[in-house]
């Protein structure tokens, strides 16, 4: 269904209101570049006000655009200046803004400045000014993640999760960078002055693939993050992995300290012990994601860690055999997905394969093989028929999981495998809380609201049905988003076109599906807006009513009727 002209509006911005746009270097060519930058959401939704979203023009100022009524629209009104000159500065990134609470903001320049502002109240319409209280050069340029305000000891303090990805001299066979996630801790040191904030703890995390979610929580205890490749603390500013060519070359000469491997159901973790050991000098311990191994008297933990994913701790076991090693049989609490590592962060093991799996691989990949230099393309029977596979059912990071680690002893707490369900975007529903996350499950879309201060951790709040399938197909898509209230979800390409996907609603006349003859109660539509521009959209935003739609001079207004 197309949507119609009178549903949507747009402002135009002008020439001295653009957009100020950062697009990649040449030397910023990988993956994780153009995920992290190159896909920036350069429009920002105030999520305790809706209704008012932000931007930052090339003149370096914030700009405030609100919507008082149905249709009508403020112009742009300048809220902050950034005292720097961006333009002057080659190394940089895009500025960033996040909406900390109701009366505060973070703000990134782009060239490795934090702001700490105080706004008031921003949604009263009030043009109250925006008062920095702290600022302090980081070094290396960065954008803001996410940020909360929380109290601590009785003191007001920030938290800000910045995300760098940096050259990296030591990865030689890899793209030669690494992500970094910051965590900065900001806190008011004095009660007599309202300008005593200053830094009070700074940790750093180290990966190999952007984030696709990383969100501190609202007490400031701890971090998630969801990621394709797993992210490792570092110590004293300095990656606990990154050692001297001369270190690597002797830790690759040590014996590893155990060997493992897996099949769909289990892991088998085996231990070399000495001589003089016997089995009342061990002790094994399982949890549903925890191991622990000792040896002797006193008992020392010879390996102990969170495991990757959850096992079945009732049903593992271990055994000592005649040639006096230690085997661990370990039981998969969920059968199929593979582990790329044993105990997170830890790698003294060895990983062996398991023949019967080898040999399952080898048999699969044989089509595709041929003992001729040549092979003809034109046989009847080729190898591969592409149309057996669908776009949807591709997913290549079928290893991202999620990730909790401690706020002050920052080790990893939770270790969730997402396995096959693709991340597809976050949203805030709540402020207070965390923001959501949203998952494909099969065909259908998920989303998830972090409940940190419960047993279960996650909850359930909403299914988009099909939606999983339906973004599939869209190749040229740039972002997803939904409504806060889950009234319906919506993704854009990188040009012009808008898709909408309502929630079911109630039908107010009979309707019958032809094929099963069975009456139906209600059915869900999906709208197609095409904006007027040939210009690349830089940002999306959606709230109950309203799609945002930012290119580099223009802003459109899509309102999404609900009730029909």
């Amino acid at each position: 269904m197309q949507l119609q002209g009178r549903c949507w509006k747009h402002l135009l911005l002008f020439s001295t209101h653009a957009v100020a746009e950062v697009k990649l270097r040449d030397d910023q060519y990988t993956l994780d570049h153009m995920r992290a930058f190159g896909m920036y959401n350069y429009l920002h939704l105030d999520p305790w006000y809706q209704d008012n979203v932000y931007y930052v023009d090339q003149l370096g100022r914030v700009m405030n655009l609100s919507i008082t009524l149905d249709t009508a629209l403020k112009k742009p009104r300048e809220v902050f200046r950034l005292p720097a000159d961006l333009i002057a500065c080659d190394n940089r990134l895009c500025a960033s803004v996040h909406f900390t609470s109701s009366t505060w903001v973070t703000l990134s320049d782009g060239t490795g400045r934090l702001y700490l502002i105080r706004t008031g109240k921003r949604g009263d319409g009030s043009c109250e000014k925006w008062e920095i209280l702290f600022n302090e050069e980081f070094g290396s340029p960065f954008v803001i993640v996410h940020s909360i305000s929380f109290l601590q000891s009785d003191a007001h303090s920030v938290g800000v999760l910045l995300l760098r990805v940096e050259k990296d001299e030591l990865d030689v066979q890899g793209s030669g960078f690494h992500v970094s996630l910051e965590w900065v801790t900001i806190t008011k040191t004095t009660k007599e002055s309202d300008h005593g904030y200053e830094i009070s703890k700074r940790r750093v995390l180290q990966g190999k693939s952007v984030p696709h979610y990383a969100a501190i929580e609202p007490s400031g205890d701890g971090l998630m993050v969801i990621s394709y490749k797993p992210y490792a603390l570092t110590q004293n500013g300095e990656d606990k992995h990154e050692k001297s060519e001369k270190e690597k070359a002797e830790e690759n000469k040590k014996e590893p300290l155990y060997y493992w491997q897996e099949t769909e159901d289990d892991l088998t973790v085996t231990f070399q012990l000495p001589e003089d050991f016997a089995k009342e000098d061990i002790q094994v311990r399982f949890s549903p994601g925890h191991l622990s191994v000792a040896l002797k008297d006193p008992l020392s933990p010879v390996l102990e860690g969170t495991l990757f994913s959850s096992i079945d701790h009732e049903s593992s076991t271990w055994i000592v055999k005649e040639n006096n090693s230690l085997e661990i049989f370990l039981i998969k609490k969920e059968v199929g997905p593979s582990w790329p590592e044993l105990i997170v962060g830890d790698s003294r093991g060895e990983y062996v394969m398991d023949p019967a799996k080898s040999a399952a691989i080898a048999e699969r990949l044989t089509h595709l093989t041929s003992d001729e230099m040549n092979p003809d393309p034109n046989k009847e029977n080729p190898p591969c028929n592409a149309q057996e596979l669908e776009e949807c059912d591709i997913f290549l990071e079928d290893s991202t999981s999620l990730c909790r680690f401690d706020g002050n002893t920052f080790n990893v707490t939770h270790v969730v495998n997402l396995g096959s369900n693709q991340y597809l975007f976050s949203t805030v529903v709540d402020p207070k809380e965390m923001p959501c996350f949203c998952l494909r499950h099969d065909v259908d879309a998920l989303l998830w609201q972090p409940r940190p201060d419960q047993p279960d951790k996650w909850e359930h709040i909403s299914t988009f049905n099909a939606l999983g399938y339906v973004q599939a197909s869209k190749q040229d898509k740039k972002f997803m988003a939904c409504a806060p209230n889950h009234s319906y979800s919506a993704l854009c390409e990188c040009l012009r076109r808008v898709f909408i996907y309502r929630q079911p609603t109630p039908l107010s006349t009979v309707l019958y599906n032809r094929k099963e003859g069975r009456q139906v109660g209600q059915v869900a539509k999906q709208l197609v807006a095409t904006l007027e521009t040939h210009d690349p959209v830089l940002g999306f935003q959606a709230t109950n009513e309203r799609l945002f739609v930012l290119t580099t001079k223009v802003l459109f207004i899509i309102k999404v009727n609900t009730e029909n």
